[in-house]
């Protein structure tokens, strides 16, 4: 069975097909701004007349239409007296210091929202919906015409009967308009978050539904027998449900990213990984905590809280195409804006002019312009000399360049912090795994900042996004509440809470494993953490929960109460892939292909080695510095390091 993953980013679109006997055929071809799926097409036109089985397929077009607020136009319906909780947030600010600072508006405009007299409590009715209500406000909303309806209505997460009424009354009276009911998309507490994401899945599904279609029209046109999506949380959804669940492809590409660096964690055996993925508009960081991506809810994408499990991804404008500029006061900065895929860094030829990240490369002799790029992109090294020079800084170019490289690595080493640091872990005890096209040149530059000793270079760091997306399980993510003291958890209670969950979590995934969790907290706090709870045992359960939090906050208070607020299921059937499909070495010349200058951050000339990446043998050392190159990436080992070369076809790279 050929598998095929196909990672659509902002400069190019990487394809690997993972083939039955564990080859890998990679192609890369630019990206295609004005109409993505243009690019997936033509990297499959690469790839040839291959028979493809199954292809995975990380869309960027819920994330695009959030960052360019190009959805549907949503009326939302929401218990009276309540229509501007979208505006009001949690009140807190957009910049802690930055007063002038605004949020991004909700994606709901204020004379859309309906206020449906009704009113639910934790224990039931409060004020009971009439039809007479439910006849105005469908009323009221088929006035307004809208393309899509969310409703959300005070503790439907718990009683959801007036949502039922509305939303079969909207269906009703609005046939073909999607209606999107918040107890279908997330039945959990918070009623910000709640109408957050119900409002962006109401928002996003018709874009993304009509999307799915197309693409799966085209899919089958280039032969390809299955079609799958992947979410944020890192697996897979067959197209109808995944145009059921638009809000949960907001981070479809960058998760991807996430599985394939811990299947080559898997490979290498090291299992506490922080992960950063930098392509060409962006940096993706993540983390890896015992062989297992840490999957959170309630992150913001583009300004909008979706508050659906997804892989924890921080997100930095610090990609190749970042553009570098001086700001009003005369600092170097790097980004957010980007020359993206067109017309792309100045060295590309393709009439860019402004100086960018992978110029800075280029100038410093990291990348080497007698070495084409994905796509036949020939590197032009006077173009980025002059892009890099036209910031007029009273510098040496080469010192322009290298400060350009540092800002760039500092903007990358604060999305690390924050995915470590900031949640108690310390990257101290971890191993870097940078990738994506230029993530492996900043990978001992980063480990530095963050004072790390090991970095881990993945044979194929340019598409492990695509090869992750070829790898992914297929997955579902079934939620629900429980807001209950663990101490008067009573006997088989957690196991019945559980059983409707399990079910519809066997419905949507035949014959996956069943994985069951709970999100606890001690009593008063505003957080949670997740849980495994296999067993429907409370001293079991406590122990884990302070465990857990113990290694995510630093203490854990044995005395303090604690309560359980929702439940989840995870279905999962995994994939079964060829033994070898990370990149096991079958020997190699195992000698450098010779030497150039470069440049290093702090301004040194030095001479370093040329060393293939996927050429050399196993238990080759290369000390550095040496330039690291490949059909998809290239890689840098700075002097002070030494790297090894694994059977896997990783590098494995530590301190001299």
């Amino acid at each position: 069975m050929t598998r095929v993953g196909v990672d659509v980013g902002g400069t190019f679109t990487d394809l690997v097909a993972v083939r039955p006997d564990g080859n890998l055929a990679i192609r890369k071809v630019a990206s295609t701004p004005q109409d993505p799926s243009l690019g997936l097409l033509r990297s499959l036109d690469a790839l040839g007349a291959d028979e493809i089985d199954v292809l995975i397929h990380g869309t960027t077009v819920a994330t695009n239409a959030l960052l360019e607020r190009r959805g549907a136009r949503v009326v939302l319906v929401t218990t009276a007296g309540f229509e501007d909780l979208l505006w009001l947030r949690r009140q807190d600010r957009a910049a802690l210091y930055d007063l002038a600072k605004a949020h991004p508006e909700p994606l709901v405009a204020r004379e859309d929202v309906i206020g449906a007299r009704e009113r639910m409590g934790p224990d039931g009715v409060i004020t009971e919906l009439s039809d007479h209500e439910v006849e105005r406000a469908t009323g009221a909303v088929r006035g307004l015409a809208p393309e899509s309806v969310a409703i959300a209505l005070l503790f439907a997460f718990r009683h959801p009967e007036h949502e039922r009424r509305l939303a079969a009354a909207l269906r009703t009276a609005l046939p073909g308009v999607p209606v999107t009911a918040s107890h279908e998309i997330l039945p959990v507490f918070r009623e910000y978050e709640r109408t957050s994401t119900t409002s962006a899945e109401a928002y996003l599904r018709p874009k993304v539904a009509d999307y799915l279609v197309e693409m799966g029209t085209r899919a089958r046109r280039k032969h390809v027998q299955t079609l799958r999506i992947m979410t944020s949380s890192g697996g897979t959804l067959a197209p109808d449900q995944a145009a059921r669940r638009a809000s949960s492809l907001a981070l479809s590409g960058p998760a991807g990213g996430v599985v394939g660096a811990r299947l080559v964690g898997e490979a290498v055996g090291i299992r506490e990984l922080l992960t950063l993925d930098m392509g060409g508009t962006s940096a993706d960081a993540s983390l890896i905590s015992g062989g297992a991506a840490l999957t959170e809810g309630a992150e913001s994408v583009a300004g909008v809280p979706i508050a659906l499990p997804a892989i924890l991804i921080e997100t930095v404008s610090a990609g190749g195409g970042s553009i570098a500029a001086v700001d009003q006061g005369g600092a170097l900065r790097v980004g957010p804006r980007s020359a993206g895929a067109e017309p792309g860094p100045a060295c590309y030829g393709r009439g860019g002019t402004e100086p960018t990240v992978t110029d800075a490369c280029l100038v410093l002799g990291w990348l080497d312009p007698a070495y084409p790029l994905a796509d036949s992109v020939q590197l032009d090294r006077a173009a980025a000399e002059h892009a890099v020079a036209s910031l007029k800084i009273p510098r040496d170019v080469y010192e322009v360049a290298a400060g350009i490289v540092q800002v760039a690595t500092a903007v990358m080493a604060r999305a690390l912090k924050r995915v470590s640091v900031a949640r108690g872990v310390d990257p101290r005890g971890m191993t870097l795994l940078p990738f994506g096209g230029a993530g492996p040149l900043f990978g001992c530059a980063l480990a530095d900042a963050l004072g790390m000793s090991r970095v881990v270079v993945p044979p194929h760091p340019g598409v492990l996004s695509a090869l992750g997306l070829a790898a992914a399980p297929e997955r579902v993510d079934v939620l629900g509440s429980l807001h209950r003291p663990l101490a008067e958890l009573r006997d088989g209670e957690l196991a019945r809470a559980f059983e409707p969950l399990r079910a519809a979590a066997g419905a949507a995934l035949a014959d996956a494993s069943l994985t069951q969790y709970v999100d606890c907290r001690f009593a008063g706090q505003g957080y949670e953490v997740t849980v495994p709870a296999p067993r429907d045992d409370a001293v079991t359960l406590a122990a884990a929960f302070l465990a857990a939090h113990r290694a995510r906050h630093g203490y854990a208070d044995s005395e303090q109460p604690v309560e359980l607020v929702n439940l989840r299921v995870v279905a999962e059937r995994a994939v079964a892939l060829p033994e070898v499909i990370i990149g096991r070495r079958r020997g190699g010349e195992g000698a450098a292909r010779g030497r150039r200058t470069i440049v290093t951050r702090d301004g040194k000339r030095l001479r370093a080695d040329v060393c293939p990446l996927g050429e050399m043998s196993v238990g080759q050392q290369i000390n550095g510095p040496a330039v690291l190159t490949g059909g998809d990436a290239t890689g840098l080992i700075e002097p002070g390091w030494r790297g090894m070369v694994h059977p896997s076809g990783a590098v494995i790279v530590e301190r001299s």
